[in-house]
């Protein structure tokens, strides 16, 4: 797979918008097939950018992911204006969750996206102002070393 430039695209996400649930994740999902893209990297990206989709739909008043791919990496980045994480460490534990009952009573909120998007991750980097917002840096390597 070669990449000739670097493609990026932005999707604006609207807090409480469960219609349009998923349709970032799976643009970009599609987005790397038609680059060629390892089957696992395309997985693996596919969660990472669902599970925080759905953290921004779930808990924030509005967001963004921007993405990024060239040879190298697949660089997705969501920035939430939302409540903020109170405890990183705690919000990464499975099971976890401050999301409100009526949307556990949809199915979501089982506190399994943080510990997700680290999992099927390379790199995670979170930044959270508790009353302002949340951002996760999330990188996929396209390309790793070989080791013996």
């Amino acid at each position: 797979m070669h990449i000739a430039d670097c493609i990026e695209g932005c999707f604006q996400l609207m807090g409480g918008d469960f219609t349009n649930a998923g349709r970032a994740s799976g643009d970009l999902k599609s987005m790397l097939a038609k680059l060629g893209v390892s089957q696992d990297v395309i997985r693996r990206a596919s969660i990472a950018a669902f599970e925080a989709e759905m953290n921004v739909i779930i808990h924030a008043v509005a967001g963004t992911m921007h993405y990024t791919v060239n040879n190298e990496e697949v660089k997705i980045i969501l920035t939430d204006m939302g409540p903020g994480i109170e405890s990183i460490e705690r919000a990464m534990q499975e099971g976890y969750s401050t999301a409100p009952d009526w949307v556990r009573e949809m199915g979501w909120g089982a506190g399994m996206g943080l510990p997700n998007i680290k999992r099927n991750s390379d790199n995670l980097k979170i930044d959270s102002v508790v009353g302002e917002g949340t951002t996760l840096e999330i990188i996929l390597y396209i390309r790793k070393e070989k080791t013996c």
